[in-house]
Parts: structure tokens; sequence; C-alpha cells
């Protein structure tokens, strides 16, 4: 006859096999909640970048709201804009300019446009002799950005955009420049 016996060995392989399914479940538990924690950030920083491109085209739409405004009323105009201009029609027109260039930069600051299009898009606008009036009287007011910011960044770009456009050797302004690095 044989006797089953149940021991301390018996007891030891149970408790081990049940603290081994305990760390196990916690691993799993520390993993997801790690997993959570990541996709929680990922979707915060989504959502703060929609946020942010719906503030710039609110920010866009008052802006033009304000140029607009300028651009109608004479005496508005002489508010908005520090730039000095030899008539109330070149005040407009450099309103204008202002709305073209603050348009173009608002798009590739919301990435409606890529940095190269913003490059053709203003290597458009560059073509043109009374944005280039406006670009130079306003010259003092981008003295002040910081160099790492964007507009400071797309204001460089401008600027040798005007001047390939002007060391150019062909009337096809289509070929002129090249975008620098982002």
């Amino acid at each position: 006859m044989t006797t089953q016996k149940f021991g301390a060995g018996g007891l030891c392989s149970a408790a081990g096999a049940g603290l081994a399914f305990a760390a196990g479940c916690l691993a799993l538990l520390a993993a997801q909640q790690r997993k959570y924690a990541e996709l929680r950030a990922r979707a915060d920083r989504a959502e703060r970048a929609e946020w942010r491109r719906a503030m710039m085209a609110e920010q866009q739409e008052l802006q033009l709201y304000l140029l607009r405004k300028a651009i109608e009323d004479p005496d508005l105009a002489a508010v908005y804009s520090v730039a000095e201009a030899g008539s109330p029609t070149q005040r407009r027109q450099f309103l204008f300019a202002n709305a073209l260039y603050t348009n173009a930069v608002l798009a590739y600051r919301s990435g409606v446009v890529s940095w190269e299009e913003l490059h053709g898009h203003l290597r458009w606008i560059c073509t043109n002799s009374v944005f280039r009036e406006y670009w130079h009287a306003t010259r003092h007011q981008r003295a002040s950005l910081q160099d790492a910011s964007d507009e400071a960044r797309v204001g460089r770009m401008t600027d040798t955009l005007i001047r390939d456009l002007d060391e150019a050797d062909t009337d096809e302004y289509w070929v002129v420049g090249e975008p620098p690095p982002e």
C-alpha cells in the first residue's frame, strides 16, 4: 500500500507557482499602464496641436479682418501700419502686401503648405515691386524678431529670394533660388 505524502514540498511549489503568476500579472499590469500613459500623452499632444491650429486659424481670420478694415478706412490704416507710405494708396498697397505675406506665413505655420511650397509662394510675391517697397519699408520691424522664430526664418528666406531675383539672369522667376533647409 502506498501512502501519499503532502508535505512542505507540495506547498512550496504551489506557493511558488502562485507567486510567479502574481508577478506575471503585475508585470502585465505595469506594461499596460505604461502603454496607456504613452497613448494618453500622444493623444494630449495631438489635442494641443489641433487646438494650436484652430487658434492660428482664428488669429488669421482676425488679422485679415483688421487688415480689411484698415484698407477700407484711411484713419484706421494710419493706426494699423507703421510703415512710411507716400500716399493713402501706397498705404493700402502696403497693407495688402502685409496681408499676402501674413497669409503665406500662417499657411506654413498651420501646416497648409510645406516649407518648399512657402518658398514658391514667396518667390511669386517677391516679384512684385510694391511688395518689395513694403518689404524695404518694414525691415526695421523684423530686426527685433528672435532668430529661431518661424517669422524670422521666413523673413530671411524672403530677403534671400529678393536678392536672388535681383541677381538672376532670367525673367523666369519660378526657377530662381532654392529653399533653405527647414
